[in-house]
């Protein structure tokens, strides 16, 4: 962790606490431009761009990504069918817009102002006149309403919790409405801020539940220009725009075309990067990026190597236990398979090592458990819950990393320990409870990706060390989605990014309701009351220490709760492109994230 990267944190803290103080217990009053988390916007009513554009950028050009899988639905916001993410990002648009630089903050979008109750138990917003869907029709009330309604009753399950929390929705003028909130969450205005806003005459007699390739009808940048399935997704700049005049649109949307190609894996889809079919490719392999970049084209300097710093959560990203299989609900049964997971000869094979591991699903940020055992207000917090915490919740915890050979003998013998004392011994080489089944499990795989093939090929061999022979399935990307969506697997990859400003949405991720509801983000089926409060308190909490304290407990109890084997990260994006693609000097707070590429770069010849 570098000097500047502290600094960086500890001024966001004071920054946040001193705006905090000064705020916080005070309500709104009046409509304004935006709206903070806590404090007030870093930018002013009468800002000119967001920070990190480029307000004098050019226009035109195009850019190329690729993408592993395909898609069969152009609706990303139902549970059924498998839409493209450029459809969601560029496409859509919400009533408010979001900062990257900042942690939770938004600005008027489609909405002109907004406005709060005293305790945010209410939030009102007054329409632009000048908003208009992508066939120059007016944004109206109606619309809006409609659309948290659709997506609240029959979107995807992720809109559902936030919902459940709106008493009522009504129109309050030509142009304004307000949604009344029937519990306490100081989220809430910001969230229904964000839904994206359909045109409600294109879904009149049509099921919106159901998967469609039917282009919608929105607001943002960018329209579909062409969509065949399973080998790209062609996404026009709308030359009639409606924002495009807007303070918060001036140095985005630069380019004139945003083109995905869709590949078998990963493999050939870097092979296409290398024979100029893609114009961007993001690198995940670290000694990918340090060997395999010495073709032609970055020799010549066609193609620019960048990398990207963030100041992010690690977020999680490795092989998930489904706790509602019965071989994994015991917790001492996935103590046994993270020792048994041999990161330090995995990580040593796959990548040289060059990345560090994910500590925690929080890690890399202020949000962090940290080293050490549970101390004030975080322990505070978890102390009523600690009959259900799983060991080291309240204790000092790190992940077991393996000894770095071969066979991990450690590892090893670590894991029969735990297996034994839940109640599984090794018979005739085969690892059994007292009824002598044999401990087995199906891992699930997505076609394409060699990586995760060749670590769970050195994970099943440490298995087989164990008396476990796991059955691993690989699939194609729809059967992929299909069956994570009901949970139909015991293990599979799990990737979670996580920001700087969790919300609502750690309901979705970890909430009790997703262990039987299908589509939440709860793949691991965690059901912890612990988790739950944890999340109140940080919806609720009004002060930034309040907040933070509720994180650091939260990330205590999901890694400690050995729901993950977790894997890598890196606190900066590698990002290789031609030439011509440019972006601007100052970056965000949050990086390469959503909001970065394609919004504020530009291609220039």
């Amino acid at each position: 962790m570098t000097q500047r990267n502290l600094s960086i944190r500890a001024l966001w803290h004071v920054a946040c606490t001193l705006a905090l103080c000064c705020s916080a217990a005070h309500a709104q009053q009046g409509p304004k431009h935006g709206i903070a988390m806590y404090g007030e916007p870093a930018l002013p009513p009468d800002f000119v761009s967001l920070p990190y554009a480029n307000p004098d950028a050019p226009t035109g050009g195009r850019i190329i990504f690729g993408e592993v899988g395909g898609f069969d639905s152009l609706n990303p916001h139902i549970l059924k069918g498998n839409a493209p993410w450029g459809v969601q990002a560029n496409v859509f648009e919400g009533l408010m817009g979001r900062s990257y630089d900042e942690p939770f903050t938004l600005y008027g979008l489609l909405a002109a102002t907004i406005e709060t109750g005293p305790n945010r138990e209410w939030v009102e917003f007054t329409l632009r006149p000048e908003a208009r869907f992508s066939d120059g029709s007016p944004v109206t009330v109606d619309d809006v309403i409609w659309s948290h309604t659709i997506l609240g009753t029959e979107g995807h399950p992720r809109f559902h919790a936030a919902w459940q929390k709106v008493d009522t929705i009504e129109q309050t003028g030509p142009s304004s409405l307000r949604i009344t909130f029937n519990s306490p969450d100081r989220e809430l205005p910001l969230i229904m801020g964000l839904r994206p806003i359909f045109q409600k005459a294109q879904w009149g007699g049509r099921d919106f539940a159901a998967s469609s390739m039917i282009p919608p009808i929105a607001t943002g940048p960018y329209v579909i220009d062409k969509a065949d399935p399973g080998r790209s997704l062609v996404l026009s700049r709308n030359p009639d725009y409606w924002g495009r005049d807007l303070p918060f649109a001036q140095g985005q949307y630069n380019l004139d075309e945003i083109r995905y190609e869709y590949f078998a894996d990963s493999g050939v889809m870097f092979e296409a990067f290398k024979a100029g079919e893609i114009t961007s490719f993001r690198e995940g392999d670290a000694a990918r990026w340090d060997e395999g970049y010495d073709f032609g084209a970055v020799a010549s300097g066609e193609i620019v190597k960048a990398e990207i710093p963030h100041e992010r959560p690690t977020g999680i990203s490795g092989l998930v236990f489904n706790t509602r299989s019965p071989v994994f609900s015991d917790w001492r049964v996935r103590d046994a398979l993270l020792h048994a997971f041999n990161y330090t000869f995995i990580a040593q094979t796959q990548t040289g090592g060059a990345d560090p591991r994910i500590p925690s699903f929080f890690g890399n940020s202020v949000l962090a458990m940290g080293d050490g055992p549970a101390e004030g207000p975080v322990r505070a917090l978890l102390e009523p819950f600690e009959d259900s915490l799983v060991p080291g919740a309240l204790d000092a915890y790190a992940l077991p990393a393996g000894d770095g050979t071969a066979r991990n003998r450690k590892g090893i013998r670590t894991a029969v320990q735990q297996l034994e004392a839940a109640g599984w011994t090794p018979q005739d080489g085969v690892m059994r409870n007292q009824n002598g089944t044999p401990l087995t499990f199906e891992i699930l795989l997505r076609q394409g990706s060699a990586q995760e093939q060749a670590i769970v090929n050195i994970f099943t061999e440490a298995l087989g060390r164990l008396g476990i022979s796991p059955k691993i399935t690989t699939i194609d990307n729809a059967q992929y989605v299909e069956r994570t969506n009901v949970y139909d697997f015991d293990m599979a990859f799990y990737r979670r990014a996580l920001s700087l400003s969790p919300g609502n949405e750690q309901i979705l991720y970890w909430g009790s309701d997703g262990v039987t509801e299908p589509g939440s983000r709860n793949w691991m089926g965690m059901d912890s009351p612990a988790a739950e409060a944890m999340i109140d308190t940080m919806l609720n909490a009004r002060s930034s220490d309040e907040f933070t304290s509720a994180v650091r407990a939260l990330d205590r109890v999901l890694t400690t709760g050995r729901y993950v084997i977790p894997l890598w990260y890196s606190a900066a994006s590698r990002l290789a492109f031609r030439k011509e693609l440019h972006y601007p000097d100052r970056l965000p707070l949050y990086g390469d994230w959503s909001g970065f590429q394609p919004d504020v770069w530009w291609w220039e010849e």
